[in-house]
This record gives structure tokens, C-alpha cells and sequence, in this order.
């Protein structure tokens, strides 16, 4: 029975006695929203341009092997500890001279100072991205910063409800604050569930814009899928985000496989002085849903109109080991694509802070190296932003021998994402 009065299903009841850590399902307005969303279709939440393969393509065997081979799993961590910079409270004491500067606390978390605002994007501060503390993935560096001592934030954004990207207990940490949230469509389920305020939520449909404190937050498309659990229903968005103040604007694209409306992006939002853009993660396996380096640099390029204009910061690797490839290779390829295409690139360690419109803040050396194993032919040398004529003959934009050691942090066979339940929703 389904009517008024009806008792709950056992499916209801076993739904409600979830973890915590899974969130909690739209319900009332906001499943009604969702379900009036011009991006909701037969059920579920569309990508642009057509499906998206969201599981791993291909032979579950053939996957088992390169995640098991012990050749690739030697080379999907660090070698030695990875530098965390040290001095970032106090660089962060000081207001940013630009007006815009931007901290890279590892993976997709980026804490972005904008004419005189502070918002954290995807802030994940947890040890592990899963729903346990005994398993999935676990962090390769420690945060740079408390979360305690980082201080007042204005707005946190989520770009989507994956482990690595909404993490439980960072959100309860800022539960307690003032922080505003904005999230994609459906996402504020999880997060009252978690203590947030639903007056503290601004949840956006695509290109929809909320305005905090003077500044703007745009949800706007990306090519990606949702889910905490075993199965995945799509009713929660996943978005990129616009942010713009009154002098700068920046972009994040969470995650998202590339397409063809990052230029439509750019065209409405940007140009944007600062891109964070996703550039780890990737495999042969899911192609459709995350990017390699050189479609991330291509995103960049399409948001900016063509031009090699701006700084783009590569998120989504260095912290949590996620796919099959080299710990190193996201950003070897990112550096050598950058190089060819002319576009300059922030390589902060964890913890560092730079400000986008200032070219001497701008970290540029490729730090892992210090800290993986060389290819057997040495590391390429450096090359200068846009010097085409330089790019070495192994410097290759997947820079599939940069080796490394492994730490026994590797994701189980088949998850393009944080742990083998968080690929799909209940």
C-alpha cells in the first residue's frame, strides 16, 4: 500500500537505518523540484550530450590485473612523504594584495579568497573518502591546516555528493559555523541530515545563480554522475561553478568528463582570471566522466574563448589515490600539455597560496618530483609556458613512466570514484 496512512516499506525502513555517512534521500519540495528540473528525465538526472558510461568499461578481469599487477600498484603512491607547505596560516593572516588568491589544500579542496570573501570549494579534511573509517581510500598527506584554525568562511561550494568531494566530517565541522552551502540540486538533503540549516543552503539547479555577501555562484554543467551508496538512483546533481565578484572570477569544475559546453560556460561567465580544473582520476575505463591532462587543459582553453588567458590550477590528484594510473602522471601530462598549448599553470604543494593575477605568487615547479620515482630515462626537462620547440621527445602528455612506490592506499578494482560504494546511490 502506498496511500495515506500506509505503513513504510521495508525498503523505507532499511533506507532510514543507513549511516549517516550515506546522507539521506530527497523527499517533499525538494523531490518535487527535482522532478520538475528541465535536466530530469525518466527517472533520473541527464548529463549533457548523451549518457555518460558512469562504470568501468571493458573486461572486470583485464581491470583486476592492472589494479593488482605489482608493477602498477608501485607506482600509483608517492615514494616519500609528500611536502606539505608550512607556512599557510600565516600566509593566509595576510589579506591578498590582488584582491584574489587562491589555496590549494590538496585534491579538489581550494580555499579561494575573492574581493574580499572566503570560499572553500569541495572541502574534504577526512582521512578517508568513504563511508568508513576502516576503508577506501586514504589520504597520502595531511591537511595543510585545521579546519578549526582556518578560520571564518562565507561560502562552502560542493560540486557533487561523492566521498571525495562531500566528506561528513568536514561538513559537520562547519555545520556549527556561519557558513552559507552551495550545492547542486538535491545535495541539501545530505546536509540537513548533517546539522546544516536549510536557511543556510543555496541549492541550484544548472545555471542557476545565487548571490552571498556580493558575491555570485553560478551551478553550471558538468559531465559526471552522483551516489553515496550500492545503487544509484541520479537524484542528486552534480554541478561546475562560476563565482564571480566584483573584480574577479574564477572557475571549478568539480568533476566532469570534457565536453563541448565549456565554452558556452566561458562565453556566459568567464573570462575567468583563475580555472581549478580536474585533471586526475582518469582511465580508459570511465572515459566519459572524468578528464586526463590534456582535455583539461583543452576545458581550460574552451572556457577562456581559445585564449591561453588566466592561471589554471590542476585539482583532483596528489592526495588520494583513485585510479590505475601513476601517482606523478597527472601532473607530468598537465605541465607538458600546458607547454604546448601556452597556458600557465599554478603547481602549489598542498597548503601553498598564490594569487592567480600576480605572476611572481605563482608556483611553477613540478614539486612531486621531489618525491616519486624517476622514469627510467630521468624526468623531462622543464619547459616554459608555450615554448612548443622545447617539449621533450619523452615528456608525453600521459606521462605513463613516472613511477612510484605504493603505500597500500589503492581503490578496489572497478570504482572510477572514492570506494566501491560510492560509485552508485541507494
Amino acid at each position: 500500500m502506498n496511500g495515506a496512512g500506509s505503513p513504510p516499506s521495508l525498503r523505507s525502513r532499511l533506507r532510514a537505518m543507513r549511516s549517516e555517512a550515506f546522507g539521506a534521500d530527497s523527499a517533499g519540495k525538494r523531490l518535487e523540484r527535482i522532478q520538475n528540473s528541465p535536466n530530469f528525465a525518466d527517472g533520473v538526472f541527464q548529463n549533457p550530450e548523451g549518457t555518460a558510461r558512469i562504470r568501468p568499461s571493458g573486461s572486470k578481469l583485464e581491470l583486476s590485473k592492472v589494479y593488482f599487477s605489482k608493477d602498477a600498484r608501485a607506482r600509483r603512491a608517492p615514494a616519500t612523504p609528500i611536502p606539505v607547505h608550512q607556512d599557510t596560516l600565516a600566509d593566509l593572516a595576510v589579506p591578498p594584495a590582488s584582491g584574489l588568491r587562491l589555496t590549494w589544500m590538496g585534491h579538489s579542496s581550494v580555499l579561494a579568497e575573492i574581493d574580499g570573501r572566503r570560499v572553500l570549494f569541495d572541502p574534504v579534511w577526512g582521512e578517508r573518502c568513504s563511508p568508513f573509517s576502516f576503508a577506501g581510500p586514504k589520504r597520502l598527506h595531511p591537511v595543510p591546516v585545521s579546519l578549526a584554525a582556518l578560520g571564518p568562511v562565507d561560502v562552502v561550494v560542493i560540486s557533487h555528493d561523492h566521498y571525495d568531494h562531500l566528506d561528513l566530517p568536514t561538513i559537520k565541522g562547519l555545520a556549527s559555523t556561519n557558513t552559507i552551502f552551495a550545492v547542486p540540486l538535491g545535495v541539501g538533503a545530505h546536509l540537513e541530515r548533517w546539522g546544516v540549516p536549510a536557511s543556510r543552503l543555496r541549492e541550484l539547479d544548472w545555471n542557476e545563480t545565487a548571490e552571498v555577501a556580493g558575491i555570485s555562484f553560478t551551478a553550471t554543467p558538468a559531465r559526471h554522475f552522483c551516489g553515496r551508496g550500492l545503487r544509484n538512483q541520479q537524484h542528486t546533481l552534480w554541478a561546475s561553478w562560476a563565482v564571480a565578484g566584483p573584480e574577479h572570477r574564477v572557475y571549478h569544475s568539480g568533476d566532469t568528463g570534457y565536453f563541448s559546453g565549456f565554452r558556452d560556460i566561458g562565453a556566459a561567465h568567464g573570462p575567468f582570471d583563475a580555472t581549478m580544473i580536474q585533471i586526475g582520476a582518469y582511465s580508459e575505463y570511465w572515459p566519459d566522466i572524468h578528464m586526463t591532462p590534456a582535455e583539461g587543459l583543452r576545458a581550460h582553453l574552451d572556457l577562456q574563448q581559445g585564449s591561453p588567458s588566466g592561471v589554471m590550477l590542476p585539482i583532483h590528484w596528489g592526495t588520494f589515490n583513485l585510479a590505475p594510473h601513476p601517482w606523478a602522471e597527472p601532473g607530468e601530462g598537465t605541465v607538458t600539455a600546458a607547454a604546448e598549448a601556452g597556458v600557465r599553470l599554478a603547481l602549489p604543494r598542498p597548503g601553498e597560496s598564490y594569487e592567480p593575477t600576480l605572476t611572481d605568487t605563482i608556483p611553477a615547479a613540478p614539486w612531486w618530483r621531489s618525491v616519486a620515482v624517476p622514469p627510467a630515462g630521468g624526468w623531462p626537462e622543464a619547459v616554459p609556458a608555450g615554448d612548443k620547440a622545447a617539449v621533450p621527445a619523452t615528456a608525453s602528455a600521459s606521462g605513463a613512466e613516472a613511477g612510484t612506490a605504493d603505500q597500500g592506499t589503492g581503490t578496489a578494482p572497478g570504482s572510477p570514484e572514492a570506494a566501491p560504494s560510492a560509485q552508485s546511490a541507494p
